[in-house]
This record gives structure tokens, sequence and C-alpha cells, in this order.
């Protein structure tokens, strides 16, 4: 004890007249026999004339530096972590450049570990909703390989998540200047038992499950570009901290590479919509619609910035043409019917307004068969709207009491559906 006390002292005071080669021998030694403590002073008295080391000496410090930060008592700890990741990434990094293999192929190993429970410890934070710390991991993944900007970009997603701006603001600037696109080669192909189509690590694996006769239709196809997404992100996040000029600057010069990417055009599309420019948002989207006019979601927010701007009647027809492209679209069946059942409140004002003299009844027998007319209308919508989505509730409930309005038999059979559904059976 009184030995280790006295070494510890000796190197803590001092590094003069302790070799760069004495001290990494004993941070050795001290980490071999678990003794931490001693390590780290030695590992200081190294650093003190690493300036001087050669490559080999340096390899080897950041080595054992690593190795003390894996031995902590918490070895878990994030700066804990840290410290092992760059410390084995600084070795190979040294080992490389000078033709040297000493401790690179235990420190690559090492790395890969750490980062492999990076994701690993990243994907439960997620889970559990902590956002930052899974951003912190994936981040430090990122700066121990920063050819894998994938970890990036994970990175700025759960930082949005965790709502954390600013750090995600600055992620996702990172990704733009490095030129991230996000584009990936998968393999998917279609299972044979279920009609789903399945990712697949790899072209082989994939191509055995084939061969064994459990998938069909193989492919390589590449993912959809990140970018819009980025510059969408980029600009919202701008939008939420009140600086509306710089937003549409980071999405003028997203567009200046690709001015007619259709993603890019949507994301601008959103930004407007966000700020509350919807002419601005509808004028793009026209332009959209008439790069890709056979396109129904495209029709579909045309009709939603139509009824944003108050022009009903410009906004079913949108709809209409997105249901002429798709038949089973129930969302814009659902908006054609809102639409339409807005007008009732009208009329049932002026029902209500009218007296009791001959011709005001009259005038509410015919205010009467316009909400029947109404009401008619509209039952083929929710009818479509029904069959895209059988169980939703408040479909059911509004056909249920138009059809008791206008005395139809089918009135019961909404009645038992919706006292089913409520009732979970």
């Amino acid at each position: 004890m009184k030995n280790r006390i006295v070494l510890a002292l000796l190197l803590s005071v001092s590094a003069i007249g302790f070799s760069q080669k004495q001290a990494l021998k004993s941070a050795s030694k001290a980490l071999k026999s678990g003794d931490i403590e001693v390590a780290n002073e030695a590992l200081k008295a190294a650093e003190a004339q690493l300036s001087t080391a050669d490559e080999k000496q340096k390899a080897q410090y950041y080595y054992l530096k690593a190795e003390a930060f894996n031995a902590a008592a918490d070895k878990n700890d994030i700066a804990n972590v840290e410290g092992a990741a760059m410390a084995y990434a600084k070795v190979v990094e040294i080992e490389n450049a000078a033709g040297n293999s000493k401790y690179s192929g235990d420190a690559s190993e090492a790395l890969q570990t750490i980062r492999q429970s990076l994701v690993e410890k990243a994907i439960e934070d997620q889970n559990k909703q902590n956002y930052k710390g899974a951003a912190d991991k994936l981040y430090l993944g990122y700066k121990t390989n920063k050819t894998d900007t994938i970890y990036l970009y994970y990175a700025a997603s759960n930082a949005v998540n965790g709502k954390d701006y600013d750090t995600a603001l600055n992620y996702y600037n990172e990704l733009k200047d490095l030129g991230f696109t996000g584009i990936q080669k998968e393999f998917v192909a279609i299972n044979k038992e279920t009609g789903e189509e399945e990712n697949f690590p790899s072209k082989s694996v994939m191509n055995i499950q084939v061969k064994a006769g459990e998938f069909i239709k193989p492919q390589e196809r590449l993912t959809d570009s990140k970018k819009a997404e980025i510059a969408k992100n980029i600009a919202l996040i701008y939008i939420s901290q009140g600086k509306d000029e710089e937003a549409m600057q980071a999405m003028a010069d997203a567009k200046k590479e690709n001015p007619n990417d259709a993603s890019l055009l949507q994301a601008e599309a959103d930004m407007f919509y966000k700020l509350g420019n919807i002419a601005k948002y509808k004028e793009i989207m026209e332009q959209i619609v008439a790069n890709d006019p056979e396109n129904p979601d495209l029709y579909y927010n045309l009709g939603v910035s139509a009824s944003k701007l108050d022009n009903n009647e410009q906004a079913i027809e949108y709809y209409k043409k997105a249901l002429e492209l798709k038949p089973d679209y129930g969302a814009a069946q659902l908006n054609i019917a809102s639409i339409i059942l807005s007008g009732e409140s009208a009329i049932v004002e002026k029902m209500n307004a009218l007296g009791t003299s001959s011709s005001d009844y009259k005038k509410y027998d015919a205010l009467k068969l316009k909400r029947e007319e109404l009401y008619k209308s509209v039952i083929p919508y929710l009818d479509g709207a029904l069959k895209s989505n059988p169980d939703n509730v408040e479909v059911v409930r509004t056909l249920m009491n138009i059809y008791y309005q206008i005395d139809d038999p089918r009135a019961e059979e909404m009645n038992n559906k919706l006292k089913a559904l409520e009732g979970g059976n």
C-alpha cells in the first residue's frame, strides 16, 4: 500500500525523470492489476510528454486510456463511454496512418462493441421516451466514425422528439453541410404465407429465403432521399423559434440544387402552411399537382388548403378529383361529407326563426325538404368512408342520425352496429 501511494504521488507531482515508456508501462501494469487510480496517474504523466512521443507510444497511450475508461467504476456512464470510444478511435487513426496494427485490431473490435451497445441503448431510450439520452448516444456513435452519417440523422430526429430544437438544428445543419441524402440500398421480397413485403439485411440473405421457397418477387431498390425532410425540419425549427426569414431562406437554399424536386416542393408548401400563408401553400401545391396529375394525395391536400381558405366549393372539386383517382379514399369522402353537413346549421337557423303563419309553415316545409336532400346527398360519401373504415364510430353515429331524420329503416342497422362498436363486441 505504501509503495502504491508513493508511486501515485511521484506520478502526480511531476513527469520529469519519468520517461514516456516507463509511464505507459506503469499504466499497463496498474490496469492489469485493477488499480485504476494508479493507471490514470501514470497516463497523466504520459500525456504530459505526448507531444514528443513517437507514433507507437501515442497509439499505446490512447489504447491504455480507452481501457482505463472501460474499467471505470461506472463504465456505462456516457462520459466514460465517450472517453473510451474516442480513445479507441484515435488508436485506429494513428496506426492506420502509420501503417501499424499492434493495437488497432483490438481497438477496432472494442469500438465496434461500443457502437453496437450505443445503438441498442439508444433504442431502449427511445422506447422509454428518453429522447435526449437516445440523441446523445447516437451522436456519439457518429463522432466515433463520421462516415456513418445515419447516426447523426437519427440523433437529430431524437432531438426533435425531445423538443431540443437547438441541438436538432445543429445536427440538421451539419447533415446539410455534409450533403447527406440518407439514400440506402434495401433488399425486399414478398412473404408467400402473409403476402407482406419484408426487408433483408443483405442480398445474399434475401436470395437464400427466395431459394427456400418462402419468399417471392425479390428486388433491390434505393430508399428515398431525406434531403427534403431535413430542409423541412430546419425550416420548421426556425418557424418555432420565430425566425420566419431564416426558415424561408433555408428552404430556398435547399431548392437551389433541384428546384422542381417534388419532395422539396411539398416541404416548402408545408412550411408556408405552418406560417399561415395558405394562399402560397395552395400555389405551390398546384405546381406539384401539375407535375404529378395522377396523384390522389396531392388533390386531397389541395382540398384541405381550399377549405382552409373558406373556398368549400373548390375544396369539394379537389376531393372529388382525388376520388376519381382513388375511389376508396376514405379521408376525402369524410371531408366532402363534413363540408356538405356544415350547410345544415344555416338551414336549421332559418327554420327556427320562422313563425306560425301559413306562409311560414310553407317555408318550414321547404326548408325541411332541403335539409332532407342535404342528408341524402351526403349518405354516399359516408357509406364510402365506412367501407374504408368499418369501425369508425363517428361515421356510424352520423349515418344513424341521418337515417332516423329521413325515416330510413337502415337507422336500426346503424344503431345495432354502434352498440356493438361501443360495447367492444
